[in-house]
């Protein structure tokens, strides 16, 4: 593995676990929404900084990642936004009844 094969390897892992897809031990992982999104911009910085400068497993390796990164993004962000839609109509509901 190339050291930047690594650095692509360890601002994803960040990412990930900003995302929350790493749980610490019986605690739920917590999401932190801005510093998945910083993470997920300089690994997209880095695939157009580099462009043409790669090798051909670097820039798959960078690629796929930034591409993956993108996808669990939407899903924690739509997962963030349904709980807290739920949230909201929990805390109503006793004001109603």
């Amino acid at each position: 593995m190339s050291d930047f094969d690594f650095l692509v390897l360890s601002l994803r892992a960040d990412a990930e676990m900003q995302l929350g897809l790493y749980p610490r031990g019986d605690q739920p992982a917590e999401v932190q929404l801005p510093m998945a999104r910083k993470m997920i911009d300089l690994l997209a910085m880095l695939q157009e900084k580099t462009k043409g400068n790669l090798s051909l497993e670097e820039q798959r390796n960078l690629d796929n990642s930034v591409t993956e990164l993108r996808f669990r993004y939407l899903q924690a962000f739509e997962a963030e936004g349904k709980k807290a839609a739920e949230a909201a109509k929990a805390a109503e509901a006793p004001a109603n009844g």
